[in-house]
């Protein structure tokens, strides 16, 4: 009985980590949204394993490095605009993810929902 009671704990044990691993996985790629008034055209983020980061289509706004824990994502972001450069850490509430879809809740209020570029 102790030995089932191990084994299962064992079983238990190991999904946890592998669903940890998994999600977290799961947030690495390339993710996308359309840019406003500019039709066809997308914007977004690059999410490497490495933890750099990198932006897509936006040449003011240059993201470095991603960190996530759980449900947060931390991005270091370096904003070049106005003849300034203001670099920061934004802390993302992570709403939804799925394979094919990322919807961020920012601390200042707005929704980002990016797809994933394929």
């Amino acid at each position: 009985m102790k030995k089932v009671l191990l084994a299962a704990a064992v079983l238990m044990i190991a999904m946890v980590a592998c669903n940890e691993k998994k999600s977290k996985d799961s947030i690495i790629g390339s993710w996308v949204m359309p840019i406003e008034g500019q039709p066809g055209k997308m914007q977004g983020i690059k999410l490497e394993e490495n933890g750099e980061a990198f932006s897509i289509n936006m040449a003011t706004l240059v993201y470095k490095y991603w960190k996530q824990q759980g449900d947060d994502l931390y991005l270091t972001v370096k904003s070049i605009g106005n003849g300034m450069e203001i670099e920061g850490i934004d802390t993302l509430k992570i709403e939804k993810l799925t394979a094919d879809s990322l919807i961020l809740n920012s601390n200042y209020g707005y929704i980002l929902r990016y797809i994933r570029e394929k």
